[in-house]
């Protein structure tokens, strides 16, 4: 048994198997379409969810299989006081895998010591998202052909966005990759992600406050929100929640083979006159996450096709 709590519980190896595979069901989904069958998928999201809670089982019921689970803490017996640790226990006994999103970080490894089951961490705070690194990384290949020698924007809430400090640390094991970090001063991307994830690697980085400045030459351009719900201080979260703005004027600066990406929902951050650009990536690559979370749900299940 084996859980994912953190995108580098998996090799690069690993993940060029599961990016090979989530393409291969996007080219002949009828194929895979019982793998798991007699399969169960709890999911159990103790914080609101659209994306990843309906692609997983999305990604469920088209392997076949079938879902169960609860979509908020009010829900379940969470509201009545219920322990993570006791909460796993018994729907261990219910599902053969669990995908897991709670607001507190390590609440998936505190999951996974009680777990009888696969856990797949599907969000702890702003802490990590691994599956929607497995997203981004399927984009990428399907958009640009590689992960290695490729440079990277990421723009916007860089200190408490979890998908940003995912998607560092997957990067960071491919060659050729520099970064270029575009946020305000007050989010900027926390020194330990910097530190152990850029610094100690000798990657290039750039850090800037602007789009203008930083949007030239990306190859990759990953937008985010300033999230609300990690801020302590409304008045922090007003002040800069517009900071920084993806218009069509600025798109004007980057180079036409870019892709712009999102792990979404968006707000306001990027204009909706971009969603016809052709370099806009953010809805073809939220179409990308099922078949990402159906590729790692086959190998925590130790299922191929034929099975």
């Amino acid at each position: 048994m084996r859980h994912i709590l953190n995108i580098l519980d998996l090799s690069v190896e690993e993940i060029d198997e599961l990016v090979a595979t989530a393409m291969d069901i996007m080219a002949r989904p009828d194929v895979y379409s019982n793998v798991c069958h007699n399969k169960t998928l709890a999911t159990l999201f103790f914080e609101p969810s659209t994306r990843t809670r309906l692609s997983f089982e999305a990604a469920m019921w088209e392997l076949g299989g079938r879902v169960l689970g609860f979509s908020e803490a009010s829900s379940s017996s969470a509201a009545k006081g219920e322990s993570v640790a006791d909460t796993i226990t018994v729907v261990s006994n219910y599902a053969n895998i669990i995908a897991m999103r709670h607001p507190k970080e390590g609440a998936p490894l505190v999951a996974s010591a009680h777990a009888t089951v696969p856990i797949i961490n599907a969000g702890d705070g702003g802490h990590n998202h691994p599956t929607q690194t497995l997203t981004d990384l399927v984009t990428i290949k399907k958009e640009l052909g590689r992960f290695n020698n490729l440079t990277i924007g990421l723009c916007g809430d860089l200190k408490f966005g979890r998908t940003v400090h995912s998607l560092i640390a997957a990067m960071s094991r491919y060659n050729g990759i520099k970064f270029v970090l575009i946020s305000p001063k007050e989010l900027k991307l926390p020194a330990y992600i910097s530190k152990d994830y850029i610094i100690n690697k000798n990657i290039p980085f750039v850090e800037t406050t602007t789009l203008e400045e930083g949007i030239e030459g990306l190859d990759v351009l990953y937008m985010t929100r300033v999230q609300r719900e990690r801020f302590f201080n409304e008045e922090d979260y007003l002040r800069l929640k517009d900071r920084l703005i993806l218009t069509q004027k600025k798109m004007e600066s980057a180079p036409k083979g870019m892709i712009v990406m999102h792990p979404l929902p968006r707000v306001n951050e990027i204009s909706t006159e971009i969603d016809s650009d052709p370099r806009a990536a953010y809805f073809r690559q939220a179409a990308c996450g099922k078949f990402a979370r159906m590729a790692l749900i086959m190998k925590l299940l130790d299922l191929k096709v034929g099975d």
